[in-house]
């Protein structure tokens, strides 16, 4: 949104566009960490297991 834009909107309609614009970000930011997480996890599934030390196998 422009400087002008913002100048016309009231108050409260700011606020309203400052925390949607947030929210926004916000959901962005826990999506790639949740991808993130998602790929670390699926890594250590595929990992073959360590083998049992000999006499306890």
């Amino acid at each position: 949104m422009n400087e002008v834009s913002r100048k016309n909107m009231s108050p409260a309609q700011a606020r309203e566009d400052r925390l949607a614009a947030k929210l926004r970000e916000n959901l962005r930011r826990r999506k790639a960490q949740a991808r993130a997480t998602a790929d670390i996890g699926s890594d250590s599934e595929t990992t073959q297991p360590l083998p049992f030390p000999p006499g306890e196998g």
